[in-house]
């Protein structure tokens, strides 16, 4: 098996290292949450005050999380994966399954979701919507761009994972990974 070309390694290398440091900026909001979270709590429970907004920020904040910590997650390989099968294999059946995998089904799962999300997230900027609610928060047309942001992520990160399984395939890598390692089965 040839390896790829070291342009598109150093694509992947750069592709990768910009999801992982997004994903480990954003992954910061959960402790932003939390915070947000009991100031919320402290002011309802104790001061009987409360403002749409601050909730809606918790709200903003989890998706954000979520959504765009995606790729950072498929990065350190902990993504779930029905491991019936996969952990029986030797570490080079399990790169060959990682790169089919996201070839066939991450791939092509997010390139969907992007297409049909388009116009949705399109729609809610053409319209400068925001939040519904009397006191929320302006700019729901930003929230909903993660809709699309989201799959471009992990479809930067799918291509560094397959480039780098396949590096591994090429060079005769066996695919086991240290119990230590994040990702790790």
């Amino acid at each position: 098996m040839k390896a790829p070309s070291p342009a598109l390694v150093r694509w992947a290398g750069l592709a990768e290292r910009a999801v992982s440091g997004l994903g480990s900026a954003v992954s910061w909001l959960s402790l932003a949450m939390v915070l947000a979270t009991a100031a919320v709590v402290i002011l309802r429970y104790f001061f009987d005050a409360g403002w749409i907004w601050m909730q809606e920020t918790v709200t903003w904040m989890h998706a954000a999380v979520f959504m765009l910590a995606a790729g950072y997650t498929l990065a350190l390989d902990e993504h779930v994966r029905v491991d019936i099968f996969y952990r029986k294999l030797s570490g080079r059946g399990r790169l060959f399954v990682d790169v089919f995998g996201v070839a066939l089904l991450l791939l092509p799962t997010c390139l969907m979701i992007l297409v049909n999300a388009w116009d949705y997230v399109a729609g809610s900027w053409a319209i400068g919507e925001s939040s519904p609610e009397a006191g929320g928060l302006p700019g729901l047309f930003l929230l909903k761009t993660l809709i699309v942001v989201t799959p471009v992520l992990l479809i930067l990160e799918g291509i560094a994972f397959v480039v780098r399984r396949w590096l591994q395939l090429a060079t005769g890598e066996d695919g086991e990974r240290p119990a230590d390692e994040p990702g790790s089965v």
